[in-house]
Formats: structure tokens, C-alpha cells, sequence
């Protein structure tokens, strides 16, 4: 399958990673918008800021590409979590997902022109080792959470805090890789 230009619309560098490891060829170009979020449930807001994104992008090129917008979140009964704002939300975070399940949200947009875009969202369910509080202050202090979703990346350090997850692995990391190329290909008849 012959793909389009392509534009990462996010600043991840594990985004652009799994894009990499999957063999796309892509430009990096992140939004600068500031996220308006209006809706309440997880599964809209992560579709509604990976669309934000992604048409931001968009709408600033004169020759036609496809925009990818991407947007992860964790949520615990009902409770969303962005990146941690400081060092306190970080302890937050970890205390209320230590020693339980929750979901994390990737919603990713792609995006040609206003009537031709499309946006899905994936969900893994993500189970925690219980963790005292010196291991979370220890995890703290690596400073791996401040620019993560729940304040942890399963790929670094908190791998030793995984107890399960129940859906796509890289779906945590920031990007569900395998289902974003399926959804590309099919994007692109």
C-alpha cells in the first residue's frame, strides 16, 4: 500500500518511536493549540483533543497530507488523569492506581481535509503491583512521570509495577501502532 505524506501532529517521542519501529515514514510537526475539552467521558475527550490536533495541523499545509492526532489518558472509576502537574499530582496518581485496575484511552484522528477525517479510540486495561510509598517517591524521583498519562510509562522503570494488561501493550506506550495501520489502510481507499 502506497501511503500519503504523513504528519505526527504530537511531540512524543514514543509515538514517533512505535511509528519508526512499524516502518512509517512521517514528518513531526506538533500542535501548539490549547486543548479545549468540553466532554466528561474518557473515550470522547482523548477523541476530542486527538482531533483537535490533528486538524490544527491540518488546516496550516498547502499540500495535502495525512495529519495523525494522538491523545492518551488514564482514568480510574471515572477519575481522568493527564500528565501530572507536579511532583504532588505525580503521588496522587500512583497512590490511587497502585495495587488496581485501570484503563487507559488513545484516541487518534486521522485527518485529510474537513470531510475527509476520521477518528477512533482504543482501550487497555491496566492492572498495578500495590506499591508502598517509598517505591512511589523512588519512582518519582527517576522523573520519568512528570510528561506521562497517570504519571508512569509501562515501557521504563514501572515495568516492575505491572501485575496484567488486558488489550494492545502499545496502546499504553502512547499509540495502538498495530490498529492505527489497519485503520490507515482502510482511511486511504
Amino acid at each position: 500500500m502506497k501511503l500519503p505524506n504523513i504528519i505526527l501532529a504530537s511531540a512524543s517521542p514514543r509515538r514517533r518511536e512505535l511509528l519508526i519501529q512499524a516502518g512509517f515514514s512521517f514528518t513531526v510537526i506538533p500542535s501548539q493549540i490549547e486543548e479545549v475539552i468540553t466532554e466528561t467521558v474518557p473515550e470522547n475527550i482523548v477523541k476530542q483533543l486527538s482531533f483537535q490536533k490533528a486538524e490544527d495541523i491540518a488546516k496550516r499545509q498547502s499540500t495535502p497530507s495525512l495529519v495523525i492526532g494522538s491523545d492518551t489518558i488514564v482514568s480510574r472509576n471515572e477519575t481522568v488523569m493527564g500528565k501530572p502537574a507536579d511532583e504532588n499530582d505525580a503521588v496522587r496518581m500512583l497512590k490511587s492506581l497502585q495495587g488496581q485496575t485501570h484503563q487507559v484511552y488513545t484516541g487518534v484522528t486521522l485527518y485529510e481535509s474537513p470531510s475527509h477525517a476520521y477518528t477512533f479510540v482504543e482501550c487497555t486495561d491496566v492492572t498495578l503491583y500495590p506499591m508502598s510509598e517509598e517505591e512511589i517517591y523512588a519512582y518519582i524521583a527517576t522523573k520519568e512521570p512528570f510528561d506521562k498519562a497517570g504519571a508512569y510509562g509501562i515501557q521504563g522503570r514501572f515495568a516492575i509495577y505491572i501485575k496484567k494488561i488486558n488489550g494492545d501493550y502499545n496502546n499504553v506506550v502512547g499509540l495502538p501502532i498495530a490498529r492505527l495501520y489497519q485503520e490507515i489502510k482502510q482511511f486511504c481507499i
